[in-house]
């Protein structure tokens, strides 16, 4: 009952006042305010000045990153195309690994104090303030640390010569899906497909939040069944 009555005060720093709501986080959280304004998080500056991050960031630090990993498997004795196609393949990876994030992950059910202030940390801030532009893309320092894991997992299910190229195009996968979400937030996109994705990006954060988790495409809505029901219509008519 005490959770269920606490009320944010959005004058004063959000991240651990959140965790108080409780059972009522879920409805909280998912009625956005639109304002490019972003809240405070932390009272301490330099930790707010750690959750804040340009979007030009992504691709001006991990690009290069990028370029070093695709250059490995070249320089391991792999002619052009063959790793053209195993970066194919890391992009094509990427937007599983996307979807499934954001579907699995990002919109988990929390209510205790910790699980909630960990998911608005990790994505409730996105919902709840869809159009703070400096809280939008993954701050570096998360996605270095990132990764350390999916290099981890990738050399497990490849080769040694395979695995920089694998992993540098799930890592472009990574690059392009944060610039194209940032896009779709700031962006004015005047024909398809790109107006049609922010359309159906907006309607996730708007309509149906419950459905519509593909950011850089419908594909994985597609086969998984989570296709918002205006897009099943649209279909079915």
């Amino acid at each position: 009952m005490v959770a269920q009555e606490f009320t944010v005060d959005l004058s004063k720093p959000l991240v651990f006042q959140v965790g108080h709501l409780g059972e009522a986080y879920q409805d909280w959280v998912h009625q956005p305010i639109v304002s490019k304004e972003g809240p405070q998080f932390f009272a301490n500056d330099f930790l707010e000045f750690l959750t804040r991050t340009v979007w030009w960031a992504v691709p001006t630090i991990w690009l290069p990153v990028v370029c070093w990993f695709i250059t490995m498997s070249v320089r391991m004795g792999h002619t052009i195309p063959e790793v053209a196609l195993m970066v194919m393949a890391g992009v094509f990876l990427w937007t599983l690994i996307e979807y499934s994030l954001h579907r699995f992950l990002f919109h988990m059910k929390t209510k205790t104090y910790w699980a909630n202030t960990a998911h608005y940390l990790l994505h409730g801030c996105h919902h709840k303030h869809p159009m703070d532009g400096l809280r939008l893309v993954f701050p570096p320092a998360a996605t270095a640390i990132l990764c350390v894991p999916f290099w981890n997992i990738v050399k497990l299910m490849a080769t040694p010569s395979t695995t920089p190229a694998l992993f540098g195009g799930g890592l472009l996968g990574y690059v392009m899906y944060d610039c194209t979400h940032y896009y779709l937030h700031h962006g004015q996109p005047s024909k398809d497909p790109a107006r049609n994705l922010k359309r159906y990006h907006l309607n996730h954060h708007f309509r149906v939040q419950s459905k519509g988790f593909g950011i850089t495409s419908k594909l994985w809505d597609i086969m998984f069944g989570t296709l918002p029901p205006s897009e099943i219509s649209g279909k079915t008519s």
